[in-house]
């Protein structure tokens, strides 16, 4: 969960290294924020470090005070903490072959207890309680061995189980930067007379849109002029470059408040971007899935694998591939899927789903699933990422990066994934005609647009969010496809506001939950349409009565011209007109409207919620 960065340019180009790693650092911040750190070999061949606890701030006001002498190699560390406390001495990089080299580690080191015994046994003194220090003294015993960075670096990730992306740089060898990843991310980026590497594109998309993936156990050595790639077995292997679609700006505010706040305001533009040349001529047309076009046609049962937010954006999927398409859908927590054995077989398509492509839960899954011979198609926003490589085909979402932690504009984005896969199936099975694809592909283009119009008339919301800034629980009920946007909707506030919030299917409230209610409850409630034949609205507006005759607050989300609604509610946040399924992504606006606005409203930072980061790259 951690992020890195490492960067090595040559004379009169890379001179900065230290601004280039902070700018690095600060993109990568939503993978950690515990504490921070860079390790530079300067100019006259020594390396510098410097590290400390919390935010990146604190480091970058540190060396603002006391500047680092700056060079042409260093790399750059943001934490998530794992083994030990953010402090200091926990913090990366770790040092080594007394100061002169530098490592810096996102993963977990699953059998470092025994490697360390074996150093303390050695005479090797810890400063730290990490598992990552442990890998930094094992490289420079080997170095000393081998005399050889890459080398070294080899022979010590052929002893290490777990997860594990590292860094590596030695002032014996300036211009060098190691590093190697194992079920971690790592991405290459490629300049000109100068090159980077970083957890994800982020970390140097402010230099160079041109990158280049890594394979799983591979190990690659950047100099200013040259990328070398080979496996963990020392032979050399192919590389593959592809283009950053967005470029910096993207990473930042651009005048808004908050990321979140951004991202939100750009959820209109990540569903059209998903919808971008996929719709046409009242067809949906996912050329990346055309090399698996005759598998998925005979598919007869599909799984979706995913955690948190991509979960209940699964959820909106099953709704859909199981009503046009008319195959079976289970969707499941990618971190419980594998350990309980699953039936799979060839006519099995399993879904993953991850916003960052690197979520180690489902990366295991995915393997798994492949394993079993299942066809495994994944649906991800990043570029370059793990996810992806390890399937059989990906849709990606093309959002946009997204760098608060709680996710917002991502689950739109992976829903309308979810509602082309949907229709992309039913054509190929048959089980919708073309004029009714037609139907759900005019109504779904014209969802970003009714967007714009759900956040624009969002004062009301923050209105709401103001008064009940001191609420200590809420509650959301929803059915059918507001079920998951109930969820959804309950997460946030944990996420962002750290209060109890609960998401129930509507018509489980009568069996247990009603309970929770009393006077004063806080109860969001999404209304399904009346105007669906198969409309579960009189049911939910029965709920509606059922909590206020119990003293709750009823806030209810309903389409405009929903009158039945109005008698039973506290407040009514509309929403435009939209097919049933597709009222999913107008109803969950508000909902991530509120969380960010409460959460303000209680003076929380809403972009970096405590305890959490953006992409959990650890089991």
């Amino acid at each position: 969960m951690c992020g890195i960065v490492g960067y090595v340019g040559s004379a009169g180009v890379g001179d900065k290294s230290v601004d280039v790693l902070l700018g690095g650092l600060k993109r990568l911040e939503y993978r950690g924020y515990d504490s921070a750190g860079v390790a530079v070999i300067g100019a006259d061949g020594t390396l510098d470090s410097r590290k400390r606890a919390g935010k990146l701030q604190v480091l970058v006001d540190d060396l603002e005070a006391d500047p680092l002498r700056d060079g042409q190699t260093g790399i750059g560390h943001t934490r998530w903490a794992t083994h030990g406390g953010p402090t200091d001495e926990n913090a990366h990089p770790h040092l080594a072959d007394d100061g002169k080299l530098a490592l810096i580690h996102n993963g977990i080191i699953e059998n470092f207890s025994e490697l360390k015994a074996e150093l303390l046994a050695e005479g090797v003194e810890f400063l730290s309680e990490t598992d990552s220090e442990v890998a930094a003294h094992l490289v420079a015993r080997a170095y000393r061995s081998t005399g050889d960075l890459a080398e070294a670096l080899r022979t010590v990730v052929a002893r290490l189980d777990g997860a594990f992306t590292l860094l590596v740089v030695h002032a014996d060898q300036p211009g060098v930067v190691v590093g190697a990843r194992r079920n971690s991310p790592l991405v290459i980026g490629l300049g000109d007379g100068e090159n980077f590497l970083g957890s994800d594109v982020a970390a140097f998309v402010a230099h160079t849109r041109r990158a280049m993936s890594i394979g799983q156990d591979q190990l690659v050595t950047i100099r200013p002029d040259s990328v070398e790639v080979v496996g963990f077995d020392g032979l050399p292997v192919e590389t593959s470059e592809f283009e950053i679609d967005w470029d910096a700006s993207a990473a930042d505010k651009g005048g808004w408040s908050s990321f979140m706040a951004k991202e939100i305001s750009e959820e209109p533009e990540a569903v059209a971007k998903t919808l971008l040349g996929r719709v046409s001529g009242g067809g949906v047309h996912l050329s990346e899935l055309d090399g698996v076009a005759d598998r998925l046609a005979t598919v007869d049962r599909v799984i979706v694998i995913a955690c948190g937010t991509a979960a209940y954006a699964g959820i909106l999927g099953k709704y859909a591939i199981e009503q046009w398409a008319r195959v079976p859908v289970e969707v499941e927590l990618a971190h419980e899927f594998r350990y309980r054995d699953p039936v799979l077989d060839e006519k099995t398509l399993v879904v993953s789903i991850s916003q960052s492509g690197e979520t180690m839960d489902t990366l295991m899954a995915v393997k798994y699933a492949r394993e079993q011979g299942a066809q495994v198609l994944s649906i991800c926003n990043t570029q370059g990422s793990t996810i992806p490589r390890e399937s059989d085909a990906v849709i990606y979402t093309h959002a946009g990066p997204e760098v608060a932690v709680a996710s917002t504009k991502a689950f739109l984005a992976q829903g309308t994934a979810l509602f082309l896969l949907g229709l992309h199936l039913a054509g190929l099975r048959g089980t919708l005609s073309t004029d009714e694809i037609a139907d759900q592909v005019a109504d779904l283009q014209a969802i970003p647009e009714k967007i714009e119009r759900v956040l624009e008339s969002s004062e009301r919301i923050r209105t709401l969010a103001g008064w009940m800034a001191d609420t200590r629980s809420v509650l959301f009920l929803g059915r059918h496809v507001g079920y998951p946007i109930a969820l959804e909707g309950a997460l946030k506030l944990k996420e962002l506001a750290y209060i109890h919030a609960e998401g129930f299917a509507a018509g489980e409230l009568k069996h247990g939950p009603i309970a929770l209610i009393e006077p004063g409850q806080i109860v969001f409630v999404i209304v399904p349409s009346p105007r669906d034949p198969r409309s579960l609205h009189p049911k939910v507006v029965s709920n509606i009565q059922e909590i206020r005759a119990r003293g709750a607050r009823v806030i209810a989300i309903a389409e405009e011209g929903d009158a039945a609604v109005l008698p039973f509610a506290d407040e009514v946040l509309h929403i435009p007109l939209a097919a049933p399924l597709f009222e999913s992504l107008l109803a969950v606006v508000p909902l991530h409207v509120f969380g960010m606005e409460l959460a303000a409203a209680k003076g929380l930072d809403v972009d970096q919620p405590r305890n959490l980061a953006k992409s959990v790259t650890v089991e």
